[in-house]
């Protein structure tokens, strides 16, 4: 007999070379049914793995995160099976997980049609109706290359021949069909149960523009109907939610060829950026920071020394002139240190806060540009903290504070955090590192919020503290940013005079809020569905009136509301009220306001929300007051 241990700390006997699937049966015929695979000694296997007497044996089913992957990665298998039976001549390459889902890369003679995937759809539940088992079988390293080779894969006969010689290869086998994989992988095709195949693109072989281009579909997997019910609308959602479709029906912005990932900014679009600008620029004044502005283009010798030339040279827009190389700045560090070093700062200087709108010039692969998300140019709301290593920890708490007040205002309450620490390849001494870890770890926790570690995935100059919003459809979003950076300030020459009157090196915190502003407009855009609240709208009220005899009272009072700092427009067209009301609200123009001979007469406006609910009327001296309280309540 051998013995394994349980999660729970408990033994559980079982009969020699007994299966992990043998152990969910002992355990109860539930748990048989549920099993997908499991965790022995930390290792993920299949239920057909052999236990052994001291096995530490965790059972995972669809409940968790691990159980979710194996069937979406079981999922990319069958996807690949039902395309090999319609289309014979395809050969597969790789299918890995992705978020939400799983994707498998196809060479094939043409391409695939929206008709094709509802095919191959139908194909993959036919295939797992048929309650194939799945077995992992060990292959000589030759032998499996010589299989592929002969069935024409010959893709995958490249991907193997990769593994040094002499090493087994792993091949996962349901019903006639196999392919190369690690796994571990469900035991039947029937848990496959809940999927969609989602879209077709295209892609090419090692992701290297100058190879052969295949063909990609996408697919997403579930543990339940309810699960993938509930993604497929948020899909839905986030496609009404699109923040370039919204720009074009609101008129914020363009983009076009002739500036790629560079924005065209409209009137309504502007009055976004500068709102979010300005809010950004009061909050930095009210804590200490100094707004400097920084060169565009700077001398290649500057991005030298600081390493960024060495490191990110082909993400670099550069010029020549006169015999001097330039580069367009792609980050605003560098400039800011120069910024520090025109004066000899005494220790009573520190900290130093200085903080810039820095617009970066980053040259990304065209096939990533996406919106607002991902551009070439961009602005990011960046600062630069310049103090000793015994301010690191206050300084990230006052950091904390800001950023979740910042998020607040603008409508994100759910905070996801996590600190990342030192990376194998690093700068700086162990002591160093122990003392700016200990730092970040300690501001955490004295505020007493939750967070998750990354570990080894801090920069190599420092750990970070990085923090993501969580929108209303429950996408994550990474935006804010603290890091310590030991190595910058010294390769530039940064020095301030210490108490004891010698010359000390200061940390420098990289910090964050927003990140981009204009992905955090782009976000913001998709989480308010361009409903802003008022204090952010681009317009916020539009008055129209009834007939052309108020059409000189609406001007009036129009201009009242713009003097007093409101966004006002009016809308005089010859055209019925009711029309002008359903315009504006498709404009999402928080309120409309109305008026008539009555409002006229006793200098009142009749107020209207983009909801549709009828507010009453007010006084207009009244309703001005209503909306300067609902700006300085971020509402």
């Amino acid at each position: 007999m051998i013995t394994v241990r349980l999660p729970d700390g408990s033994d559980r006997t079982l009969p020699p070379a007994s299966t992990a699937m043998d152990l969910a049966a002992a355990i109860g015929p539930g748990l048989a049914r549920a099993a997908l695979a499991a965790r022995v000694n930390g290792r993920l296997v299949d239920l057909s793995h052999v236990l052994h007497d001291g096995d530490e044996v965790a059972l995972i089913t669809d409940k968790s995160e691990e159980g979710l992957e194996i069937i979406r990665h079981s999922t990319a298998h069958l996807l690949a099976m039902a395309v090999q039976e319609l289309f014979p001549k395809s050969q597969v390459t790789i299918g890995p997980v992705i978020e939400d889902g799983f994707y498998y890369d196809f060479a094939f003679e043409r391409p695939f049609t929206p008709e094709d995937l509802q095919k191959i759809e139908a194909k993959m539940k036919e295939i797992a109706r048929r309650k194939l088992d799945i077995h992992r079988e060990e292959w000589d390293r030759d032998e499996a290359i010589a299989h592929f080779e002969r069935l024409g894969e010959s893709y995958k006969a490249k991907l193997i021949a990769r593994i040094p010689e002499g090493e087994t290869v792993s091949l996962y086998r349901q019903g006639e069909w196999s392919d190369l994989c690690r796994g571990p992988h469900v035991p039947n095709t029937a848990k496959l149960k809940h999927f969609k195949l989602m879209k077709v693109a295209g892609a090419y072989w090692e992701g290297k523009a100058e190879n052969e281009q295949l063909q990609r579909i996408y697919g997403t997997a579930w543990a339940s109907k309810e699960e993938l019910k509930i993604y497929l609308h948020r899909l839905e959602e986030a496609e009404k939610r699109d923040h370039r479709k919204l720009a074009k029906t609101l008129d914020l912005f363009h983009l076009q060829e002739e500036a790629p990932g560079m924005v065209f900014w409209h009137p309504r679009g502007w009055s976004i950026w500068q709102s979010v600008e300005q809010e950004i620029r009061q909050v930095m004044r009210e804590h200490g920071y100094q707004e400097i502005r920084t060169p565009q283009v700077v001398d290649r010798k500057l991005w030298e020394r600081s390493g960024h030339w060495g490191k990110f040279r082909q993400e670099m827009f550069t010029t020549n002139t006169e015999n001097r190389d330039y580069a367009i700045k792609p980050m605003n560090c560098p400039c800011h240190i120069q910024v520090f070093n025109q004066t000899l700062h005494s220790y009573r200087d520190l900290p130093l806060r200085l903080a810039e709108f820095g617009s970066c010039h980053r040259n990304e692969p065209s096939g990533t540009l996406h919106g607002l998300m991902r551009l070439r140019n961009f602005v990011q709301d960046d600062a630069h903290i310049f103090c000793t290593g015994e301010q690191i920890q206050d300084e990230v708490c006052n950091f904390i504070d800001l950023t979740y007040e910042v998020y607040r205002r603008f409508g994100f309450e759910d905070v996801i955090i996590f600190l990342s620490d030192r990376p194998d390849n690093r700068v700086g001494t162990d002591e160093q590192w122990d003392k700016a870890e200990a730092a970040l770890h300690q501001a955490l926790k004295s505020k007493d919020i939750s967070y998750g570690l990354n570990p080894g995935e801090g920069a190599f100059y420092g750990p970070k503290i990085e923090f993501s919003l969580k929108d209303c459809l429950g996408r994550v979003w990474q935006c804010g940013t603290i890091q310590v950076d030991f190595s910058m300030p010294g390769k530039l020459g940064a020095e301030y005079v210490a108490e004891d009157s010698s010359r000390q090196t200061p940390v420098m915190l990289h910090r964050a809020i927003l990140g981009s502003l204009e992905r955090f407009i782009g976000i913001l855009i998709e989480h308010y569905e361009g409903k802003f609240p008022f204090w952010l709208a681009p317009v916020q009220v539009v008055m129209c009136n009834i007939t052309d005899a108020q059409a000189e009272y609406v001007t009036e009072i129009t201009d009242r509301m713009r003097k007093a700092g409101i966004r006002a427009e009016m809308d005089l067209r010859n055209e019925k009220v009711g029309y002008k009301v359903r315009a504006h609200t498709l404009s999402r123009v928080p309120y409309i306001l109305v008026a008539g001979e009555r409002e006229k007469e006793n200098g009142t406006v009749a107020v209207r929300s983009r909801s549709g609910e009828d507010l009453g009327t007010f006084a207009i001296d009244a309703w001005i007051e209503k909306m300067h309280e609902m700006m300085a309540n971020y509402e």
